[in-house]
C-alpha cells in the first residue's frame, strides 16, 4: 500500500475561502507545565461530528474561550467532552470541536484543503463511499452563502493514525511527559518519511498522530479520487519504511 500527503491544489480553477469560519467550540489551551515546560495548544486536531449542544449556556463558557488555563482545569474539560468524542479520539489543548460556522465565499471544488481543514461536497463524499473508501464521515458546515444554489459542504473528521519514522530526525526525540502527557514539539524535518508499522490498515484518510497537521491518504484514496476526476487538492507521493 502507497501512502501520500494530501495538498490543496495550487492550480485549481476554484475560489472558495473558509477564513471566516471557525469551529463552534474547542478545548483551551494550557499554560506551561511545570514538570516539562510544554504549554500552548496543538493544531490540526478537529472533531467537527462533536455536539456539545446539549450543554448549558455557563457549561459551554470554557468551551467557547481558548486562553489557557492550568491543566488541571483542562484535564476536567477534557473528561467532560471525551464521553461525546469518537473512540480513540486525541484531545489535547487547542482540540476543535463542533461544525464550522460563519461565512464562506468563492467555489468549491469536490475537496478542498484549507490550512488543514478539508472539505468535500456532499455528492464527492457518497461516490467515494461507493468506491469502498474507508473511514470517511463528516459534519455539515454551519455557514451562509453568498450567491444561488450553494454547495452542501461536509468538513471530515479524520483521526490520528501514524508516525513518522524515527530516522527523520537527528536526535532521539523526549519522551512523554509523565504529569500532563505532553510530547516535546519538533519542526517538521525538511525531508520526511512515514514508519510503515504504524500506518493503519483499516481507513483510507487519516491526520498523521505526531502532526496532525498533514493529511495522509491511501493509495485507494488517491486512485478514486483520480478516476472520480475530484478537484480540489493533490496528492504527493511518501515514503513509507
Amino acid at each position: 500500500m502507497r501512502f501520500y500527503r494530501v495538498e490543496a491544489s495550487t492550480t485549481s480553477r476554484f475560489t472558495g475561502n473558509l477564513s471566516r469560519a471557525a469551529h463552534k467550540w474547542g478545548l483551551p489551551g494550557v499554560e506551561p507545565c511545570t514538570e516539562c515546560g510544554v504549554g500552548g495548544g496543538w493544531a490540526g486536531l478537529q472533531y467537527p461530528c462533536v455536539d456539545l449542544s446539549s450543554f448549558s449556556k455557563a457549561e459551554l463558557k470554557p468551551f467557547s474561550d481558548p486562553w489557557p488555563v492550568p491543566f488541571e482545569v483542562f484535564a476536567q474539560l477534557r473528561e467532560r467532552v471525551r464521553p461525546l468524542a469518537p473512540e480513540g479520539a486525541v484531545l489535547e489543548p487547542g482540540t476543535r470541536l463542533g461544525p464550522l460556522t460563519g461565512a464562506a465565499t468563492g467555489a468549491f471544488g469536490q475537496l478542498a484543503l484549507q490550512d488543514w481543514t478539508l472539505v468535500i461536497r456532499d455528492e464527492a463524499l457518497e461516490v467515494l463511499q461507493g468506491e469502498g473508501v474507508r473511514g470517511l464521515t463528516g459534519c455539515r458546515l454551519d455557514v451562509t452563502f453568498r450567491g444561488k444554489n450553494p454547495p452542501v459542504l461536509r468538513e471530515l473528521q479524520l483521526a490520528l493514525h501514524g508516525r513518522l519514522h524515527p530516522d527523520c530526525f537527528v536526535h532521539p526525540r523526549a519522551p512523554t511527559c509523565s504529569k500532563c502527557g505532553s510530547e516535546a514539539s519538533e519542526r517538521l524535518p525538511d525531508t520526511y518519511w512515514l514508519a510503515r508499522e504504524t500506518l493503519p490498515v483499516e481507513v483510507d484518510l487519516f491526520r498523521l498522530r505526531d502532526y496532525p497537521t498533514l493529511v495522509i491518504a491511501t493509495e485507494r484514496m488517491a486512485v478514486a479520487a483520480d478516476r472520480l476526476k475530484l478537484e480540489g487538492v493533490t496528492f504527493q507521493p511518501l515514503d513509507a519504511r
